[in-house]
Formats: C-alpha cells, structure tokens, sequence
C-alpha cells in the first residue's frame, strides 16, 4: 500500500516572523508514518511539525495550510490510504504584510477567513479504491462529533481523542468505520497506537 500521512500544525503567517498555530506536535502522525514503514509499506509524509522525519519515507515540509493542501492534492491521486493526522488551521489571515508589524500603543484587529477543507476535499475527490481516514479532536460529545465528521466527509474510518492526546507521547483513542461499531483503545504509546490503526486499515480494505 501506498500512504499518504499529513502531520503537525500549520502556521498561518501574519508577518514574516508571527504566525497563527496550535499545540499539535506532529507525534501522531510521524508514529504512524514509521509504523506504515516498518510494515512494509511506501509511505509519504506531509507535515508542518519540526519533528526528524522518519527514515525511508517520502518527506514533504509545508508551513501553511494552503501549502498542505497543495501538497495533499500533488500525492493524493497516487495513494491508497490518506490518514489526516495533522491538525489543520481552521483560519488564515486575510492580508499577510511583507514587513514586521511594529508594536504601538492601540489595539490591533487581524481579520481571518476560513482555510480550505482538505479533509472533506478528499472525502469527495477520492476513487473508489482510495481509503480516507480523519481524526477528530474534540472536548465535548466526542462520538457524536466525529461520527457527524465521518459522515459530513465522506470518510472510511474517523480517529477521536480528546485535547489531552497534544503533545502527549501516549493517548487513547477511539475509532469508527461507517459500517462498524465504535471500538475504543486503551490508553497507550502513540507508537502502539499508530500500529494498531495501520494493521486496521490495511485488514479492513486490503
């Protein structure tokens, strides 16, 4: 199999030099890009994380998610599997300027517009044989909010965990299928984890 595995958090540039991100290391995406590897399979990674990219991957670094979505559509039609691990900016600036915002006494408003949804792209503009997995992070209703998600895009396979999975080596997670009930893993290694989700994917469709 051929995966395709985004990673980290975007940065959506203000100035040369501020950015707007969030807390996502990129650990779960690069745990499930060497797990994809020493499983035998060919796997590119997208990622925006600082992390050392895996050896024997295709590593492609992106900062923003325009970048991330360009990337995304270069590689997708030649994969088998998308997971989207990376954690997406849901906004961008509307206006970047070339040169560094000089700090003054007075308040300063950014006006933000909503980034493309690469995710839910996939979900429509995969074949048939293509496999497209989402996480959802969310703090409240969990399963409801993440099976909405795999049904609003159109997913095979949606991972939900909660906010304390940021930056954490080990989470615990829960996974659903359109076709499946939910099946929870206990608290874990993001290694383990990645593990089980790569042998999930590859036994339920290949």
């Amino acid at each position: 199999m051929h995966f395709l595995i985004t990673a980290g958090g975007t940065r959506e540039y203000i100035d040369p030099v501020r950015f707007i991100s969030n807390a996502s290391s990129g650990r779960m995406g690069y745990a499930l890009a060497r797990a994809a590897q020493k499983a035998g399979h060919k796997v590119t990674l997208i990622s925006a994380s600082d992390l050392q990219p895996p050896v024997g991957v295709e590593f492609v670094g992106v900062d923003s998610a325009a970048e991330m979505f360009k990337a995304v559509k270069k590689f997708f039609a030649k994969c088998d599997c998308l997971i989207m691990a990376a954690a997406v900016a849901d906004y961008t600036p509307v206006r970047s300027v070339k040169t560094k915002i000089k700090k003054e006494d007075k308040f300063l408003t950014i006006k933000l517009k909503p980034t493309t949804d690469i995710l839910k792209w996939a979900g429509r503009h995969k074949k048939k044989n293509q496999v497209v997995v989402g996480f959802a992070l969310e703090d409240k209703k969990l399963r409801e909010r993440a099976e909405r998600k795999l049904k609003d895009k159109n997913l095979d396979m949606i991972i939900a965990n909660r906010p304390a999975a940021i930056g954490s080596d080990r989470t615990s997670v829960q996974i659903k299928t359109p076709d499946s009930k939910w099946l929870q893993l206990p608290q874990a290694s993001k290694t383990t984890i990645a593990k089980k989700v790569i042998h999930l994917v590859g036994s339920h469709w290949y």
